[in-house]
């Protein structure tokens, strides 16, 4: 897992040069950033149950897979959905944190796809609550913040997809 700093400082020496121009404008934008992205984590962290209440509820809830036979019908499978809602956020979370979406792919999204495809879960639906996800935490943590996260949000859905 590899920070915007770690990975622009890296990706430098791996060159054997000393950061040019754009490297340095990429860092400051970063720390320029760093207290609304703080803020945002925090907001969400404190909110981290509602938000995922509110994205199940907003995109999966009233439908066909919390009916009868549906893959959310059963308690264990509805806590599964919950359980993974949660990780996706605070995954979602640290990698705005950080500013790299490559701590998405190590810790969740390499190999979920053919992991859910092999337990009947329907992608479809997991990415309708991620993105409704996207939209309960853009309401609480506001625009600004809520662009900086969308982004995390929206490279999760296109790892599932």
């Amino acid at each position: 897992m590899q920070d915007a700093i770690t990975a622009l400082i890296n990706s430098s020496d791996v060159q054997g040069r000393y950061l040019d121009t754009a490297g340095v404008e990429r860092l400051r934008a970063y720390f320029q950033s760093g207290d609304l992205r703080s803020r945002a984590a925090i907001n969400i962290s404190a909110n981290a149950n509602s938000l995922v209440t509110q994205a199940v509820a907003k995109s999966l809830m009233y439908t066909d897979i919390t009916a009868p036979g549906g893959n959310m019908y059963t308690c264990r499978r509805y806590a599964a959905c919950i359980r993974d809602m949660d990780y996706f956020l605070r995954y979602a979370t640290y990698a705005m944190l950080a500013g790299d979406p490559s701590i998405l792919d190590e810790r969740i999204l390499n190999g979920l796809r053919e992991t859910y495809n092999s337990l009947g879960v329907p992608i479809g639906a997991t990415v309708r609550a991620v993105q409704s996800m996207k939209e309960v935490t853009s309401d609480l943590v506001g625009a600004d913040a809520g662009r900086e996260m969308g982004v995390y949000f929206d490279y999760i859905c296109s790892g599932l997809s």
